[in-house]
């Protein structure tokens, strides 16, 4: 099955210096498939007003290498390379017009959530004779609005209803976001198959650092409130009281997200953790990697994950964690971390001062347990996805998906009115309302 494969966020996430889990998720995808034979996949972006377009695979190649050595080391040369590929586009537009004419089956993969809000252009897609295969990462906004920036609910209701209505395929992160979406597909005479394939990890090799003067941890992820780092400021705020210099240190990483007020105002207004807390803002991956390397554990406490990838990567660092009771934690951790209840404050207060003492049973059990962990990997996600599509073939029959149109003209009148409803249905008269 021929794959055209939506990078649309990669082309405007490209000046970040670290990327989010989403952005990481479509990088790994542009790698794969541009390592593919040229024939495999097609890769095409949006365009404002304008729709999809074909990107020179060439393009996406440079672009896939310049985000790899930007986000593993710093820099911002993939900036320059996006802004070529933006530039690149318009050229494309008839390129995808005669490669949806061609009667090979066809699958759309769009896997960072983006246009899922705009399901007209996904309908012009599926006219053409792809089938839609989108990739749903989480649910949170739609269980856990409260941890939403303003609208974003009803943006991700829309996603979601657009991936009901028109999905022939799906691949999910975890089992557990695979049956929060169950219920969403239930107006569909007989469901699209829905493949879970949790995300793969690659973190890169570096050394641990040198040992500190004192014991630290991590919490890795944007700052956001659903990921809780109010829970630790305010017991890094109880171990200067009670333990002064002596306490251990909490090292944040990721960059400031909204709703944030009052994790802000401690951090940068309040005088009791100055020196214990650090906020390190974004980072590249070797950087992570190094101070994970050298902490005590990472410290999770999220209210909500789809998946889970600060966990994952931890553990593949071979660095304890300890996480919220989550089910889909559990399914990336295992019986490995210890998890605790991201309301039981007292729990956490004792689990970090445990794991702070250099006789630690609990991390040294968890050390223990991490010798059977099994890192999930990209290659065992993409079997996955590989199945689903032969699944997709096989239910297809080579058909086009259902509810596309056939041309019932002659054969040189039914061309010329397929290109020029490709050109209109992926255009401007086909964007959401």
């Amino acid at each position: 099955m021929q794959v055209i494969l939506d990078i649309s966020r990669l082309l405007t996430v490209a000046h970040r210096p670290a990327p989010t889990g989403i952005d990481r998720v479509e990088l790994a995808y542009a790698r794969r498939w541009a390592a593919e034979p040229e024939g495999r996949c097609t890769f095409v972006a949006e365009m404002p007003l304008f729709g999809f377009a074909t990107l020179p695979r060439n393009m996406v190649a440079e672009l896939v290498t310049a985000l790899e050595g930007a986000w593993l080391h710093g820099g911002r040369s993939a900036a320059t390379v996006a802004r070529r590929a933006r530039l690149a586009l318009p050229f494309g537009r008839s390129a995808l017009v005669e490669l949806l004419r061609r009667p090979a089956p066809k699958a759309f993969l769009l896997v960072s959530h983006r246009a899922l809000e705009r399901p007209a252009r996904i309908a012009a897609m599926r006219r053409q004779g792809c089938h839609f295969v989108p990739l749903i990462h989480d649910l949170i906004p739609l269980q856990h609005p409260e941890f939403a920036r303003a609208g974003h609910a009803d943006r991700h209701r829309r996603r979601i209803a657009t991936t009901a209505s028109l999905a022939d395929a799906i691949v999910v992160n975890s089992a557990a976001t695979g049956e929060e979406l169950t219920p969403w597909l239930a107006g569909r005479p007989i469901p699209p198959p829905i493949a879970v394939a949790p995300l793969g990890v690659t973190p890169p090799e570096v050394e641990e650092p040198p040992v500190a003067l004192r014991p630290y941890f991590v919490a890795l992820g944007t700052i956001e409130p659903r990921k809780n780092h109010l829970l630790l400021l305010n017991l890094w705020r109880q171990f200067a009281a009670s333990l002064g210099p002596a306490a251990p240190r909490l090292i944040v990483v990721g960059r400031r997200g909204w709703e944030n007020e009052n994790v802000l105002d401690m951090l940068e207004r309040c005088a009791a953790i100055d020196g214990l807390v650090r906020e390190c803002g974004a980072l590249p991956d070797r950087e992570v990697a190094s101070l994970l390397r050298g902490a005590r554990a990472l410290l999770f406490p999220s209210f909500a994950e789809g998946f889970g990838l600060p966990l994952a990567e931890s553990l593949a660092l071979g660095v304890p964690a300890i996480a919220s009771d989550l089910r889909s934690l559990r399914e990336v951790g295992g019986a490995v971390p210890d998890y605790i209840d991201p309301l039981d404050g007292a729990s956490w207060r004792n689990a970090v001062l445990d794991y702070a003492r250099p006789d630690s049973h609990a991390r040294r059990s968890q050390l223990g347990r991490l010798s059977g962990w099994k890192q999930p990997t990209w290659a065992d996600h993409f079997a996955a996805v590989d199945r689903l599509l032969e699944v997709l073939v096989r239910q297809a029959g080579g058909a086009r998906p259902p509810h596309a149109p056939a041309a019932t003209l002659a054969p040189g009148r039914a061309a010329a009115r397929e290109k020029a409803a490709a050109m209109d249905g992926l255009g401007r008269d086909e964007i959401a309302p």
